[in-house]
């Protein structure tokens, strides 16, 4: 079905706008990398997945941003701030604001940029479970935005989907409780048909949420010391400085596709990280709008996993290789006993896009500790039985360049799909791409199991909680979830492809969860 009832008024806005979710007020007044590319066009890289030119025209969408570096070139890994939170009665505060800026994506040429609280990017945010949380989000931008708690299990009315959006010169106000055991979340913007210029152009950030459990205390948790957050982004960008978003830009002549980590521009320089303890912790974000990366150890070695987008695996897994698609996150720990370096692996998940290995960063070994040995339980996920699950099918296709998710384009709240559901249950759903492009699935709300991947039952890393999952071309995933905790018959989640350019081309529907 298709939703056209427009929302309710929210909370009241002290500059007369429409406050949508939350309460909305006027402001407060070392050496080369392996190699690297120009350009590539046409084909994406997932195996299965046809040459997307021949889809015909295909999407599109965003644009640019105190003077600011990426990164100083030295060759050292830039680790995000901490923000700092103030608690009083209960509740932590953080303040966050959207600015412009310029930043040198390229070496030695200023791009236009966005950033929450500095010129590009953002600063890291901790929550930990069980606490009341305020965020004072004020919006420093010339349009309107959102800021959307990606993986974050929160009240719709709290969700920064496109109901919440605020307009330039308001503060979004949104609180609310931390239900979520330890896990990597990131936080962007997330307004209808503009989530892809805003994000590209630096509006993002990285959320740690700690909690109390016996696998948290065994693992490294000291934030730039042992505990370090990898932003990863694999950008368009012209050589005047412009940041492309949309398909017109991405299909400009002279591009480069520099790859970016924490900001810093890896291409021609593997940066450098001295570890003092011997065991570090690396939090993996692909933060790029449609690049799909893979990690890996230049050596060949095993990076031992510990935890997928949702929390914890069940135990440590060795694996070889970690494969990100946009929107998706993997936490990983080595014991570092001598200088190792890891790689990054681009491949384009759109139109055109990055491709290539980086060296992006050598972990020096300096650590005189020896660890424990990791629990051999990290958590306990219980697989479901779905067999009383309610089915659905989810379908993605497109028209051209318009993106369909049920034949539906979400370019509006009114023209997009909707499903209903209520509180409480329990479904299993066929998401398949009946189109021949890489997508990647988002669910808001609450995580999901794989039940199968183009037919296989999974394994691995695989079995853990998701939020954001590959569909290849042509391919289909069988995912169940169980709705819990929040109800709201105006507000909405949203499920979507996190290719940020299908999202604004319509590839969104609207999740509704009410009192059953």
């Amino acid at each position: 079905m298709t939703h056209t009832t427009e929302p309710e008024k929210g909370a009241h806005a002290r500059d007369g706008q429409e406050a949508k979710g939350g309460h909305t007020k006027e402001p407060r007044g070392r050496k080369k990398g392996l190699h690297r590319r120009k350009f590539l066009g046409g084909v994406a890289g997932a195996a299965g997945l046809a040459a997307v030119g021949a889809a015909g025209g295909v999407f599109s969408l965003l644009t640019e941003g105190t003077r600011s570096k990426a990164a100083a070139a030295d060759g050292t890994l830039t680790v995000p701030d901490l923000l700092e939170g103030t608690t009083s009665d209960g509740t932590t505060t953080f303040t966050l604001a959207t600015q412009s800026g310029t930043t040198e994506v390229l070496s030695g040429v200023s791009s236009s940029t966005y950033g929450y609280n500095q010129a590009f990017l953002a600063p890291t945010m901790k929550w930990t479970k069980g606490d009341t949380v305020l965020l004072n989000i004020t919006n420093n931008l010339d349009e309107e935005t959102t800021v959307h708690f990606h993986g974050a299990h929160v009240p719709p009315s709290m969700d920064g989907g496109p109901q919440n959006a605020f307009s330039a010169g308001a503060t979004w106000e949104p609180t609310f409780t931390v239900l979520d055991e330890a896990k990597t979340l990131w936080y962007h913007p997330h307004a209808l048909g503009t989530t892809a210029k805003q994000a590209v152009h630096g509006l993002a950030g990285m959320i740690i949420v700690e909690d109390d459990s016996d696998a948290s205390a065994a693992l490294p948790s000291e934030y730039g010391v042992d505990d370090i957050p990898l932003i990863f982004q694999c950008l368009a960008v012209d050589s005047a400085g412009d940041i492309k978003y949309d398909q017109t830009g991405y299909l400009s002549s002279g591009l480069s596709f520099p790859v970016l980590v924490n900001g810093t521009n890896v291409d021609d320089t593997t940066l450098g990280f001295t570890a003092t303890k011997t065991r570090t912790r690396f939090r993996a974000l692909n933060a790029s709008p449609s690049d799909i990366i893979t990690l890996q150890r230049s050596d060949g070695g095993t990076l031992t996993q510990i935890a997928t987008e949702q929390g914890y695996l069940t135990e440590a897994a060795e694996v070889t290789t970690i494969r990100l698609v946009a929107g998706s996150r993997a936490e990983f720990v080595m014991d570092v006993t001598e200088d190792v370096t890891l790689q990054v692996v681009i491949t384009t998940g759109w139109i055109r896009g990055g491709s290539g290995t980086f060296d992006f960063l050598t972990v020096s070994a300096g650590g005189t500790d020896t660890p424990d040995d990791l629990p051999s339980t990290l958590n306990t996920i219980e697989r479901y039985d779905t067999s009383d699950f309610t089915a659905r099918t989810i379908t993605l296709s497109n028209t051209g360049a318009t993106m369909k998710i049920n034949g539906s384009a979400g370019l509006t709240m009114s023209s997009m799909a909707m499903i209903s559901t209520t509180l409480g249950a329990k479904e299993i759903w066929t998401v398949t791409n009946a189109s021949q492009l890489e997508h990647s699935f988002h669910l808001h709300d609450v995580p999901y199991q794989l039940v199968s991947i183009n037919g296989e039952a999974p394994t691995g890393v695989d079995l853990g909680w998701r939020d954001t999952y590959e569909v290849v071309g042509g391919g289909t995933i069988v995912i169940a979830m169980e709705f819990t905790d929040f109800a709201d018959d105006t507000y909405m989640y949203m499920l979507h492809c996190h290719l940020l350019q299908h999202e604004d081309e319509g590839m969104m529907a609207s999740l509704m969860v009410t009192e059953s």
